[in-house]
C-alpha cells in the first residue's frame, strides 16, 4: 500500500527579490557617499590628495553609475519581480535564471566600481563602461527579459496590470538603447572605439542618454508608482483609463526628446527643434501620470499624517511633476541659451534623481522589505519619518543652490561690456559659485544621512524577522 501526499502549495519565489532589495540599500549608501565626496571636491579640490583614482573626473562617472544602475537598477529588479508575481498570481518564471540576473548584475556593478576609478571609460554619459562589461550587461538584461516576460506569459490573471506595462516597456527599450549606443570596435581588453563618428555619435549618445532617463529612471519607476501607492494607501488607482493613456503617450513621445541635449551644437537645427517640440509635448502625459498618482489618495489624505511611507511616495510624485515641467521648459532654445552647461542642469537632474527616483525607491523599499521578512512594518516608523524630513531638507538645499548658481553662471557668462568684451572671466564665475557648492555639499550630506538611517532600519528589520515563503493564492484574488 502506498501513501499519496498532496503536492505542496506553490509559493512566490522571493529570494531574488530579497537579494535585490537589500543590495539596493547597500549600493544606495555607496553611490551617495561617492556623490558627497565629489561634491566636496568641487568646493575643496585638494581633497583628491593628488591621487588619480580620487580625482573628480574618475569618481563622477562612478557616482552616476552607482546611483542609477546599482541603486536604481536593484530597486527596479526587486520591485518588478515582486509586482509581476503578485499581479499575475504565479511564481517567478525560471527562478534559477532570476538568481543569475542578481549575481550577474552585482558583477556588473563591481566591474564598474573597479574599472571607472582606474580610468577605463568610453567617455559617454551614463554609458562609460567598456565593451566587456557592456556585453555582460546585455546578457544579464536578456535573462531579465526572459524572467519578467515569462512570468507575464504564465499569468493566471487574464488582465495585464498597468505597472507591468511600464516595467515591460522599460525592459525592452533599455535593451535597444544599450545595444545600439554601445556598438564599438574593441581595440584591446578595456579599450574600444565607437561605431559612430562626430555628430552622429553625439546624436546616438543623447538618444540613449535621455531615454535612459525616460525609461530606466521614469517608465520603470512609474511601474513602481502604479503598484506601491495604491497598496500603501489601500485605495484603487484614481483612473485606470488615464494610466493607459499615460503609458502610450509617454513611451511614444519620450523616444524623440534626446536632441534637446544638443542645442547650439553641430547637430542640424531642425533636429534640435524636433527634440524641443517633443520635449514640450511630454509635459502632458507626465503631468497626467503625476495627477493620477496623487489623486489615488482621494478619500485617504488623512493617512499622510501618520504614514511616512506614503509621504515618500507622494512627495516623489511632486518632484516628478516639478522635474517634468522644468525639463521641457529648459528644452526651449531661448531658455537653454541661458541654462546650457550651467549648474541649473545639475539642479534639474538632481530634483528628479533625489526627489522622484530616490523617494519613490525608498517608499517602495520601506513597503517591500518588512513583508519579505515576515514583518508587518519596518523596525522603526519614527526612523522612517526622520529619514523623510532629513532627506527633504537635503534635496531643497541641493537643488535651490544649483538653481541659483546656474542662473547666475548663465548671466555672468553672457554679460558684456559696452565695447563687446566679456564682463566676467570664467574664473570669476567659478569663484562666485563657490558658496553654492558648499550649500550643495551640505544638502548631499543630509540626504546621505537619511540613507544611513534607512540602512540601520533595514538591518534591524531583517535581524528581527526571517525570510518567509508566501503562498500563491489558489483562487484568483485582487493583487
Amino acid at each position: 500500500m502506498t501513501l499519496s501526499t498532496a503536492p505542496a502549495a506553490p509559493v512566490y519565489r522571493d529570494d531574488t527579490v530579497r537579494g535585490f532589495a537589500l543590495a539596493a540599500v547597500v549600493w544606495g549608501v555607496v553611490g551617495m557617499l561617492v556623490g558627497v565626496f565629489i561634491a566636496a571636491e568641487l568646493a575643496w579640490p585638494e581633497l583628491n590628495l593628488g591621487v588619480p583614482w580620487l580625482s573628480y573626473g574618475r569618481l563622477r562617472p562612478l557616482h552616476t553609475n552607482a546611483v542609477i544602475f546599482a541603486f536604481g537598477g536593484c530597486v527596479l529588479f526587486a520591485t518588478s519581480y515582486h509586482v509581476a508575481q503578485r499581479t499575475c498570481q504565479v511564481p517567478l518564471f525560471a527562478p534559477t535564471l532570476a538568481k543569475f540576473t542578481f549575481w550577474g548584475w552585482q558583477a556588473v556593478i563591481v566591474a564598474a566600481a573597479i574599472s571607472l576609478p582606474l580610468g577605463y571609460t568610453q567617455g559617454k554619459e551614463y554609458a562609460e563602461l567598456e565593451w566587456p562589461i557592456d556585453i555582460l550587461i546585455a546578457v544579464v538584461w536578456v535573462a531579465y527579459a526572459v524572467v519578467f516576460f515569462g512570468t507575464i506569459g504564465t499569468r493566471r490573471v487574464r488582465h495585464i496590470y498597468v505597472a507591468n506595462w511600464f516595467f515591460g516597456a522599460f525592459i525592452l527599450t533599455v535593451a535597444l538603447l544599450h545595444i545600439v549606443n554601445s556598438m564599438a570596435m574593441p581595440a584591446g581588453f578595456m579599450k574600444s572605439y565607437s561605431a559612430y563618428a562626430g555628430v552622429q555619435d553625439a546624436m546616438v549618445q543623447w538618444w540613449y542618454g535621455h531615454n535612459a532617463v525616460g525609461f530606466f529612471l521614469t517608465a520603470g519607476f512609474l511601474g513602481i508608482m502604479y503598484y506601491y501607492i495604491p497598496k500603501q494607501a489601500e485605495r484603487p488607482v484614481y483612473s485606470y483609463r488615464l494610466s493607459i493613456v499615460h503609458f502610450w503617450a509617454l513611451i511614444f513621445t519620450y523616444m524623440w526628446a534626446g536632441p534637446h541635449h544638443l542645442h547650439y551644437t553641430a547637430l542640424p537645427d531642425w533636429v534640435q527643434s524636433v527634440g524641443m517640440v517633443f520635449s514640450l509635448i511630454l509635459l502632458a502625459p507626465s503631468w497626467g501620470g503625476m495627477i493620477n498618482g496623487v489623486m489615488t489618495l482621494s478619500g485617504a489624505w488623512h493617512k499622510l499624517r501618520d504614514d511616512p511611507i506614503l509621504k515618500f511616495l507622494i512627495v516623489a510624485l511632486s518632484f516628478y511633476g516639478m522635474s517634468t515641467f522644468e525639463g521641457p521648459m529648459m528644452s526651449i532654445k531661448t531658455v537653454n541659451a541661458l541654462s546650457h552647461y550651467t549648474d541649473w542642469t545639475v539642479g534639474h537632474v538632481h530634483s528628479g534623481a533625489l526627489g522622484w527616483v530616490g523617494f519613490i525607491s525608498m517608499g517602495a523599499l520601506y513597503h517591500l522589505i518588512p513583508r519579505m521578512f515576515g514583518q508587518t512594518q519596518m523596525h522603526s516608523v519614527r526612523a522612517i519619518e526622520l529619514h523623510f524630513w532629513i532627506a527633504t531638507v537635503g534635496i531643497v538645499l541641493y537643488i535651490a543652490a544649483m538653481w541659483i548658481a546656474g542662473v547666475m553662471q548663465g548671466l555672468m557668462w553672457r554679460a558684456v561690456n559696452p565695447d563687446g568684451t566679456l564682463a566676467y572671466s570664467f574664473v570669476e564665475g567659478v569663484k562666485a559659485t563657490y558658496p553654492f557648492y558648499v550649500v550643495r555639499f551640505a544638502g548631499g550630506v543630509l540626504y546621505l544621512g537619511g540613507m544611513l538611517i534607512m540602512a540601520w532600519n533595514v538591518a534591524m528589520t531583517v535581524a528581527s524577522g526571517s525570510a518567509v515563503a508566501v503562498p500563491v493564492p489558489q483562487t484568483l484574488a485582487h493583487a
